[in-house]
């Protein structure tokens, strides 16, 4: 049997006075994967926001491997996420992009960390067919490759959990 993985627990959210979401609950064991389905403006961006610590939720829990994260940092929580407008910074090169999300780690800084980061990077650029666009700005590819971007900044500091908004938009 499968060891539960993420558990969000009657997660609740209102904007302007407005509920968008009320006592969400689900679990998903390692390994498996979730997909959350609806219209547009159903909460489906929201919950991944709340779960990777960019909004509080106003009520419920969310636990990863057996602890409560609800209030912890984006950065504690050890989970990576693609957003579904990519979210790249446009005056950043490709391999800038992908350094970002080592660069903030604190086991990557001095110049060991640094070389580190940049050989992850150029790795990660690699295994998605993208190293020959590693010195050009994002606003140089087209929508896939700046998807492919996204997606190796949002695995290269190897996350427990990754969360993706419309992955297959592009």
């Amino acid at each position: 049997m499968s060891e539960v993985k993420l558990i969000a627990k009657d997660l609740e959210m209102v904007f302007d006075g407005k509920c968008t979401l009320n006592k969400v609950c689900f679990e998903v064991m390692d390994g498996e994967f979730l997909s959350i389905l609806g219209p547009s403006g159903c909460g489906k961006t929201t919950i991944l926001r709340i779960l990777i610590g960019l909004l509080k939720p106003v009520g419920g829990t969310i636990v990863k491997n057996g602890v409560d994260i609800t209030n912890a940092t984006p950065a504690q929580r050890h989970m990576g996420i693609v957003f579904q407008n990519y979210a790249l910074f446009e005056n950043m090169t490709v391999v800038q992009n992908v350094e970002y999300a080592l660069k903030i780690r604190k086991e990557n800084k001095g110049a060991e960390g640094r070389k580190a980061v940049r050989q992850r990077a150029l790795a990660m650029l690699e295994q998605l067919g993208l190293r020959e666009h590693a010195d050009k700005l994002p606003s140089m590819l087209s929508g896939g490759q700046q998807q492919r971007v996204a997606i190796a900044r949002a695995i290269a500091h190897r996350p427990a959990i990754l969360l993706a908004d419309e992955p297959t938009g592009n």
